[in-house]
């Protein structure tokens, strides 16, 4: 939506400047740095919109799931900024301070111990939304405990927050640190019940997570994962390839520094699983095309590691087949919460899917 005010907006400008009766005629660099300055202008606006969104889907959090969970908004920090513009300025290196939504059920008994989910969101720059209440519930009805981690480049924080991405790389910290933040606070989570899922981007940071921590999680699930930049700055425009190119971000395209892509690609790290894990992806997605995911599972056969996937035929819903209401989703995340459930052992597991309808009641 940003981008389609951009692009009519800037236009619709350029055209006042040369209607006749306007102002004397520009000269071609005012006019460049007059649209510079429209153009970032623009971009203030989207952050601060973002910042409103945010601040009306805290309050639908609480109305959504507030029936059945504690709902709390916590700050805490994760690493020092990837990229420093002042190196030698006050603070330069301080940890990155961010928020995590904390989701604990109210039928909790606190001298017993519970399992723990984290559950990062999707999306190059995105935030944990509403979008996923009713997975939250459904969550929440097992016996699970929730931390999702609003990580460095999340939206809804101003446009710091947005440059501190570090797609891949110290965003994966950032979800990990939400973790430590949970066993440090509440000791009624069972250090040894730790799962994490996400879908799309939040696949790759699942599985960035249980690669580089293979024995601090029990269990992982990975929907629709993004797993292979490389082969994802092929296929995607080049709009979406400037993403990461911008010099806040990785600050170079695939061709120049293909290892620094490969890096932040799961399907070139298979070797480090170790981790029991599930993988779902579906055939017509639209995002996340299935070629990436299909690479994934490759490596992980090539390199012997055991785990279980299922590649779904033309889906309803694309990218989000497995989150929607529709009772085909509801039996799909029936199996991802079967997963989990034999490795975290949560107070309640579903039997069927009605189990699963009813926990989105409100």
């Amino acid at each position: 939506m940003k981008k389609n005010i951009l692009f009519v907006a800037v236009p619709a400008m350029f055209l006042l400047l040369l209607m006749p009766g306007s102002a004397a005629p520009q000269s071609a660099e005012t006019l460049e740095t007059r649209m510079q300055s429209l153009e970032a202008r623009f971009e203030s606006l989207g952050h601060q919109l973002d910042m409103l969104n945010k601040a009306v889907d805290d309050v639908l959090w609480y109305h959504k799931v507030g029936d059945v969970a504690w709902v709390d908004k916590v700050r805490h920090v994760g690493p020092p900024p990837a990229v420093v513009k002042n190196p030698t300025g006050k603070g330069a290196h301080n940890p990155v301070k961010f928020y995590s939504y904390v989701f604990i059920p109210k039928t909790i008994d606190r001298s017993r111990k519970y399992p723990l989910l984290l559950f990062p969101h999707g999306g190059v720059h995105s935030d944990f939304s509403t979008y996923y209440a009713h997975i939250i519930r459904e969550l929440i009805a097992q016996g699970y405990v929730v931390i999702a981690t609003e990580y460095r480049g999340s939206t809804g924080y101003g446009e710091e927050m947005y440059r501190l991405i570090d797609y891949g790389g110290l965003e994966v910290d950032d979800v990990y640190a939400g973790k430590e933040y949970m066993l440090e606070n509440y000791d009624f989570i069972d250090k040894d019940r730790v799962g994490i899922l996400g879908w799309s981007h939040g696949g790759l940071i699942t599985l960035m997570n249980i690669f580089a921590h293979p024995k601090e999680f029990k269990v992982a699930y990975a929907g629709v994962p993004v797993s292979d930049l490389i082969a994802r700055m092929g296929y995607m425009t080049d709009s979406y390839r400037k993403l990461y190119s911008a010099d806040y971000h990785i600050g170079k395209e695939a061709y120049e520094d293909v290892e620094e892509y490969r890096r932040r690609s799961p399907a070139w790290q298979a070797h480090k699983l170790d981790t029991p894990l599930l993988i779902h992806t579906n055939t017509n997605d639209e995002d996340v095309n299935v070629l990436e995911v299909e690479h994934l599972i490759k490596s992980l056969k090539a390199e012997g590691k055991k785990f279980e996937y299922e590649i779904f035929k033309d889906a309803p819903g694309g990218h989000s087949f497995d989150r929607l209401d529709i009772m085909m989703a509801k039996q799909i995340r029936m199996k991802v919460y079967n997963f989990l459930a034999g490795y975290l052992d949560p107070p309640a597991q579903f039997k069927s899917v009605e189990d699963l309808h009813r926990a989105g009641y409100r």
